[in-house]
Order: structure tokens, then sequence, then C-alpha cells
């Protein structure tokens, strides 16, 4: 071995000024190349070694366990070989030593030929400890989707008419004003010659009326609103009943619409019952009690943020504004809320296409009803749905019994939710 260092030295003897510069770096790595001739000396050494030290490993251990006799038995190192390792690998006397018996080599052992087979068992054990975990993470996953409330104002973050930074707050404010807009369900007691049965009469008049002049449908829900807080504070003869009428939708009309129905247009409707002069001190008598107070939210502004949480068709739309027209005409139908009427009218119509558990998360949340809340006022909806085609009061379901209009009016009630009656 000194032989070998001293050749080496004489090879790499420098020749010129940079060669003696570079002796320094030389240094280190002639002190290296004895250290890899004496690996390469050892493993020519080890008779029938692989050069993968995890091959010779792998081999011993099968020796050691006899599980495989084909295998021939590999020497192992003598005193000096292992010594003179030592000394040229000083970094192996750094690692921590580990026996043969350590070693686990499964690829080289059958499952059939170990212990007890604990292992496949163990396997088994996992197996069916991951499909429960599986199976939880599902069901946790669909409470989680179940209970997700949509934002179902991101579709229209790029239209200025939204006014998406401000319709929560709108809601809120319609939501709190709605209470001005209602009138007491008794109101009819202190009118002395009109009754609810004429208030109904009126009011399905006044619907084909709207419809024939194609009017906004927001023009038709203010003008129930004006009729009905106009009677709950001014006695009206039943003579002039149809006036009253007459006079709510031309200031609806006046509130809502672009084109909107001269006084004449009005007169002849009504058969020519009142004159030019009657219709405009109506008016002046109706603007003064109700002190001009028109803007207040009535269930139309109600039933488009509702329909947009429930993410309606056009079906669904139009069946919902025929069942809530339905419940203009009845007087009873005026202790609910613009807003609760107007829940009440799309749940009614869900259940009526598509059948119960459509009231999902998010209308909840945009409403602030519950399912259960809306129960009692649907099923009156559905005995509403169920008569409209019978009577003489019929002028709702001829109006959406059209093509125009989806025929909504032939769709079957949900017979299920009035028999459904705790």
């Amino acid at each position: 071995m000194v032989l070998s260092n001293q050749n080496t030295s004489a090879q790499f003897k420098p020749t010129n000024a940079q060669g003696a510069e570079m002796m320094g770096a030389r240094k280190f790595r002639m002190d290296l190349r004895p250290n890899r001739r004496a690996l390469s000396v050892l493993n020519q050494n080890l008779v029938g070694a692989n050069p993968f030290p995890c091959v010779v490993n792998k081999r011993v251990l099968s020796e050691i366990t006899g599980i495989s006799d084909t295998n021939p038995p590999i020497p192992r190192k003598n005193a000096s070989q292992m010594a003179l390792s030592q000394k040229t690998c000083p970094e192996d006397t750094k690692k921590p030593k580990t026996s043969v018996d350590e070693f686990t080599i499964w690829e080289d052992i059958p499952l059939s030929d170990v212990e007890g087979s604990s292992v496949s068992m163990s396997l088994e054990q996992t197996e069916t400890e991951i499909t429960e975990k599986d199976q939880m993470d599902e069901v946790e996953m669909e409470d989680i989707f179940e209970e997700t409330i949509m934002d179902i104002d991101s579709c229209d973050a790029k239209n200025p008419l939204a006014v998406v930074d401000y319709v929560e707050d709108l809601y809120a404010y319609y939501k709190k004003m709605e209470n001005c807009s209602c009138v007491s369900p008794g109101y009819m007691v202190q009118q002395l010659d009109i009754n609810e049965r004429m208030r109904a009469i009126l009011i399905d008049w006044l619907i084909e009326v709207h419809h024939k002049f194609d009017l906004r449908d927001e023009t038709l829900f203010l003008t129930v609103n004006l009729i009905d807080r106009f009677l709950a504070k001014q006695t009206v003869e039943r003579k002039k009943l149809q006036l009253v009428g007459l006079v709510a939708m031309l200031l609806a009309s006046k509130y809502e619409e672009v084109l909107v129905p001269v006084v004449n247009d009005l007169i002849f409707i009504s058969d020519k019952a009142y004159s030019r002069k009657e219709v405009l001190q109506m008016e002046w008598l109706m603007l003064h009690t109700l002190q001009f107070t028109m803007s207040l939210p009535t269930a139309h502004v109600f039933m488009r943020r509702f329909l947009k949480a429930a993410q309606s068709d056009r079906k669904l739309e139009l069946l919902s504004f025929y069942l809530i027209e339905l419940c203009l005409v009845e007087y009873e139908m005026l202790k609910y809320s613009p807003s609760f009427l107007a829940a009440a009218a799309i749940y009614t119509a869900q259940c009526t296409l598509y059948g119960v558990g459509q009231w999902c998360k998010t209308c909840e949340w945009h409403t602030n009803y519950s399912e259960d809340e809306l129960l009692e006022c649907s099923r009156l909806i559905v005995g509403f749905h169920q008569k409209a085609a019978t009577g003489k009061l019929t002028g709702v379901y001829r109006k959406y019994n059209t093509s125009k209009l989806g025929y909504a009016a032939k769709c079957e009630p949900a017979n299920f939710l009035a028999q459904n009656v705790p």
C-alpha cells in the first residue's frame, strides 16, 4: 500500500507554477485514493458478492432463516478484512450497528409461513377501518353540503341594476317596512255596506282588467294593497266600490307603468258607470286618505327575491304567481305579511311540482321562514288551488290557463299537503 501511494505521488508531480498552486487542492484527493482502492480490493475478495449491499443482507437473511435453500451461503468477512474495512472507512464506525436479525424482508417470506397469520388479519382490519372512515367522511360531506347556503347574488356581480352591494340592506329594510303595508284582517267589520264577498268579486274583476291592459305584475299587487289600505280607513258605499278599484289601479299604474291607462279607458271598462269628475274626486280622496304613501313593499317585491333563492325555472315562477294571485282574492289571507305569503306560495309551488323536501337552507336563510312555519298557510293555498276552476270567481284560473302563461292553472294541486293535517 505504501508503494501505491508513492507511485501516485509521482504521477501528480507538478511541472509548472500552476501545477504547484494546485498541489494543495489535489493533496486532499491523494489522501482519499488509497481508501477507494482498499474498498475495491475488499469487494473483489468477497466470493459471489453483489455490488449492492441490500442484496447481500437479503441473502444472508434467507440463509439464517432457512426459508430459501436455492441460494448458496455467502462467507462472512474474517477478522483481518473487518479490521481493514474499519481502518480504511472511519465513517462506518460512526454509524449504529444493526444485527442481521433485525432486518425483515417480507417479499421473500410467504404470508402462509407467518405464525398465526396475524398479517392478514391486520390487513383486513385496516381495510375495514378505512372503509368505515370513508363512509363517515361521505356522511359528513353530505351534511356539510346540505347546510351550505348559496350566494345567489354572485351571478349578478357585474350587473349594476342588481345592486349586489346593497341588496341585503334593501330587503332588510323591506322586511322592516312591510308591517306598514299590512292592514288589519278585521277591517271589514267597520264597513256597513260592503263585505268580504264583494271585495273578492272586485279583485277578481280587476285581475282580468289588469290582464287585458297588459300591465306589470307590480301594478296588480300595488292595486290590491291600495284598496285594502283605503277601505281600512274609509267607509265606502256599495255603488262606489268599483270606483275605488278603478282609481286604485290608476294610481298604481302612475307609480309603476311607463304607459298609463287614461281616465277615459277606465270609464269605458266600467261600462260608463262613473263620470270623469267622479274618478278625479276619488283619486284626490284616496291620495289624501293614504297620505300619499305609495312606496310600500308588496308580496311581489319578496316573490322576486325568494324565487331567486329557490333557483326557480319558468315553470315554478308561473305556478308561484298563479298561487299568490289566488291568495289576493281571499280576504282571510290578509292575516299574513307579504313576505310570509310570498314564501308560502313558492313553497307550495315547489311541493306541487317536485314534492316535499325542496325548501333548502338557502330558501330558509333568505326568507327567514322554516318549512314548518309555512305548512299552515300552504294548506290554505292548496285549498284555493283545488277550487280555482269552480264557482263564479275564476278570473285567475282563466288568466293562467293560457299559452302565454304556460297553462300554469292546469297543474294538479298538492293534495297531500291538505291531507297531512295533524
